[in-house]
Parts: C-alpha cells; sequence; structure tokens
C-alpha cells in the first residue's frame, strides 16, 4: 500500500499544492518554515482523519480562508486504489470522503491506510504526562482493532456526559442516584473490555518493542514496558460503585482507564528520571519501529512511514540503522524531511530504491 499523489488547498501554508509520489522513498526538503512538516502532516491528516500537531481542524486551515481540502489516492491496501477526501468548513463538520462517497462513520476510515510518524517531538511520551502515552498507545491500537476504537469513542463521550452531571449535581446541590446509573454502566462495561483489549494489545506488542531496543542499543540495557491500571475485570464493578462519594466531591470520574498509565523503565528505573536523552530517544524509536512491525503483521502490508527531521536529533548510528530498513525492505514507502537537502542526498546515495526529492521552498 502506498499514497500515489496528493493535493492540498488552504491546508496550513498551502494555498495550493498539488505531489506524485514514488512508492518508496520521498526526501521533502526546503528551508525551515517553508512546509516541509505540514506536508508530512497533510499525508498523516488524510490517513488518520487529524493532524498530527494541531489539537483543533480549524487550526489546520489557512490563514484568511474559510476551508480547507487534502485529496489523495492510495493504491493497494484493503480496499484497493481509493481516492480519499478530508475537508473542513470553518462552522461545520469535518467530511471524509472514500471515492467521493461519505463514510457512515468518520471511524470506519481509521486504520485502512495505517501510518507510523517519527519526529521530533515524540520524547514528549516520555517526559509528559500519562495522557499522552494513552494518546500514543490508543491509535495504535485503534488502527490495528475497529472495535477498539468504537469502544473508546463510547467510553469518552460517556465520560464527558457522566463528568458534566456530576458537576451539575455539586452546582444545584441535588443528586440522583439512578440517573448517574445510567452513565456509570456503560463506563463499567466499556472500560472492563478497554482494559482487556490493552493487556492482551501488551503482550503482543511488548516482545517486539524489546527486540528493536535491543538492536538499538545492542543489548546494553534491559528495558520493560508495564500498564498500570486500576481496572481489574473481577473487581471494576464494585470498586467503580464504592467510588461514587468521592467522584461526587471531586466533580468528575476519578476511577477507570482514563487513568491508566504505561510506565517506561530501564534497567528496572524509571526511563523519565534515569534515562540519558540517547537513552530516551532509543526507547521511543523503539516504540514506534514496534509500532510499524505489528501493523505490519496485523495487516499483511508495511504502513506508511513518515520521518519528520530526524537527521537532526538522531546520532549517525541510529539513521544508519534506519536506512538499513530501507534498503532491506522492512520500509515500503517512507516520506523523510531535512532543511539541508546536500546532507540527505550523502546519507541516501548509495539507496538502491527509488528516490524523489521535493523541494519545497517558494513552492519550488
Amino acid at each position: 500500500m502506498y499514497l500515489q499523489r496528493i493535493s492540498l488547498t488552504n491546508f496550513k501554508s498551502y494555498d495550493f499544492g498539488d505531489f506524485k509520489f514514488s512508492h518508496r522513498v520521498n526526501c521533502i526538503v526546503g528551508e525551515n518554515g517553508s512546509g516541509k512538516t505540514n506536508l508530512l502532516d497533510a499525508i498523516y491528516f488524510l490517513a488518520l482523519t487529524k493532524s498530527s500537531v494541531s489539537t483543533q481542524d480549524a487550526l489546520c486551515v489557512t490563514h484568511e480562508a474559510d476551508f480547507m481540502m487534502i485529496d489523495g489516492l492510495f493504491v493497494g491496501g484493503e480496499k484497493g486504489d481509493v481516492q480519499i477526501t478530508c475537508s473542513f468548513q470553518k462552522g461545520q463538520k469535518k467530511a471524509v470522503l472514500h471515492d467521493k462517497k461519505p463514510y457512515e462513520k468518520i471511524s470506519e476510515h481509521i486504520g485502512l491506510y495505517p501510518v507510523v510518524l517519527i519526529s521530533p517531538n515524540d520524547t514528549d511520551i516520555v517526559r509528559d504526562g500519562s495522557e499522552e502515552r494513552r494518546k500514543f498507545f490508543d491509535g495504535v491500537i485503534s488502527q490495528i482493532d475497529r472495535e477498539y476504537l468504537e469502544t473508546l469513542i463510547k467510553y469518552n463521550k460517556v465520560l464527558l456526559q457522566r463528568n458534566a452531571l456530576l458537576k451539575q449535581f455539586a452546582e444545584k446541590n441535588y443528586f440522583d442516584a439512578d440517573l448517574l446509573d445510567i452513565y456509570s454502566e456503560p463506563i463499567i462495561e466499556c472500560g472492563i473490555e478497554l482494559q482487556k483489549k490493552r493487556a492482551v494489545f501488551l503482550s503482543k506488542f511488548t516482545p517486539i518493542f524489546q527486540k528493536h531496543y535491543a538492536n538499538l542499543s545492542e543489548s546494553r540495557e534491559d528495558v520493560r514496558l508495564v500498564y498500570e491500571t486500576d481496572v481489574d475485570a473481577d473487581t471494576f464493578r464494585n470498586d467503580f460503585t464504592k467510588n461514587r462519594q468521592r467522584d461526587l466531591a471531586a466533580q468528575r470520574t476519578t476511577l477507570g482507564i482514563h487513568k491508566d498509565d504505561f510506565s517506561f523503565e530501564i534497567n528496572a528505573f524509571p526511563l523519565k528520571k534515569y534515562g540519558s536523552q540517547g537513552q530516551q530517544k532509543s526507547y521511543v524509536i523503539a516504540l514506534k519501529l514496534a509500532q510499524f512491525e505489528l501493523l505490519a503483521l496485523e495487516k499483511g502490508f508495511q504502513p506508511i512511514l513518515l520521518l519528520d527531521d530526524i537527521f537532526d536529533k538522531l546520532d549517525d548510528r541510529r539513521i544508519q540503522q534506519l536506512i538499513n530498513m530501507m534498503v532491506d525492505g522492512t520500509f515500503q514507502q517512507v516520506f523523510l524531511t531535512d532543511a539541508r537537502p546536500e546532507r540527505t542526498q550523502q546519507l541516501l546515495s548509495h539507496l538502491t530504491v527509488e528516490v524523489l526529492y521535493f523541494d519545497v521552498t517558494q513552492g519550488k
């Protein structure tokens, strides 16, 4: 599966852009601020119906425009050759079309055209709070398991409604147990289902991740990935019910899979506190390579790989390992950005696969 072409209208820094890609390696070069990362983000948006960096679709619309559109052609994959169009008009809902027909639910699109993004901000997964780690793993699982995604969407929707009700109880100084139970029951049921799926996923993901970390670090350290949750299938219903008074006092739901975390450890110590910058980078790259491998195993074809500004952030050994994986067929279609085209050309000069260059400086 690969992306053959993409057209942009009013997407971030692009008033208009039209690109035809190689099915192997595509290098997006240009000065800083010229739109390299924005082009990668458009590819990410086309595959996952959202930006990798902007929290709101409106932030993807070019200044002074009131709509944006991304149109592309994916070749191969689960559905064969398909034209995908993502559009957003300010004040309206986002639209996603496959061969000019809207999905019944946008979530149906997720996972059909899997992508893996490696970017300079990835170490935020290590340094930031549990929300970033949940977001990462939810994103990986959702590209593999549509049922997981649907359950997660339902859980998050009901969670917002329950929290709003708890706040309303406090503001109006009243309580209705039967009304609260209407929202508590789906949180309990969905929470147990999601916890089980996360645990099963980690059992598959962890050994693949550890293999990639060992390759990156030459087996110098022992790394672990620990799933931390308060949700137990046997006791969660009772635990959740007993927690009601705490929820009422806090005016929010204080127990559930939205509180889960994933502990990153190196040599039995927390990576965030005891890992060097190099170890943290290796850990995160191993996470992304494991994501890539597991997606490929589950889908039967390789995801698209997006490498944003990695040559400035990784040492020569890690860069060479990624380049070797381009050559040996581990990766199929790759997009990478670099502000120094001469460096990219030198690093990729020995590749035996097709390499195309796109200079996005001043629209070249």
